[in-house]
């Protein structure tokens, strides 16, 4: 009688924490990297470099797909932009340019905009979850009179069968958030239009 009244204990406790895993938040410390060349064009000019966060929220999504979920999942702009900072830095530097975040009169500027941040529930079939990843980048090129503005969108599906944990949608953030930064530091007009 003992031993059964243990196990029922045990396996109400075993519940609880599981349901309390799936309703905690996720506050994710993100570190995404640019991975990919960028084109050449710059001969050592000085250019303003900003990263702002355009989104409307820092909370990202829900890991139940549900919008009224405790479950959120959050993503700090004071923790994130910075690093995107040093990325976009990096790429204009890699360009051939001198980054600076001063301002001046008539030197050419780079912002670079995370416009969007999405996590959303996909499909659900029997067992199998999924979850919709969405990032968007906006980078806005100006020199002179000149602006070239550029949007960038990453997707990622993921498949699970048990909802991922903090690691898992960190890792899973972080590579939408690089593709992101590749793709927009590819674009070779970016590059043209600084170096006019």
């Amino acid at each position: 009688m003992h031993r059964r009244h243990l196990l029922r204990l045990s396996a109400l406790l075993l519940a609880a924490a599981w349901l309390g895993g799936c309703a905690s938040p996720h506050y994710l410390q993100l570190d995404p990297k640019r991975t990919a060349a960028v084109p050449q064009s710059g001969s050592g000019q000085a250019v303003t470099v900003v990263a702002v966060d355009g989104r409307d929220s820092e909370v990202i999504g829900t890991r139940s797909g549900s919008a009224m979920s405790t479950a959120t999942i959050t993503v700090s702009a004071h923790e994130l932009i910075p690093r995107l900072q040093r990325e976009a830095e990096g790429a204009v530097r890699e360009m051939g340019f001198s980054p600076t975040t001063e301002h001046a009169e008539g030197r050419p500027s780079l912002t670079l905009t995370l416009d969007r941040l999405g996590y959303e529930r996909g499909e659900s079939r029997p067992v199998i979850d999924e979850a919709r990843l969405e990032a968007v980048f906006v980078a806005e090129a100006v020199n002179g009179g000149n602006t070239y503005t550029g949007t960038y969108t990453s997707w990622r599906t993921q498949s699970f069968a048990v909802r991922p944990d903090r690691d898992t949608n960190t890792r899973m953030v972080n590579d939408l958030l690089s593709d992101g930064l590749n793709r927009a530091f590819r674009d070779p007009e970016l590059g043209r239009l600084l170096a006019r």
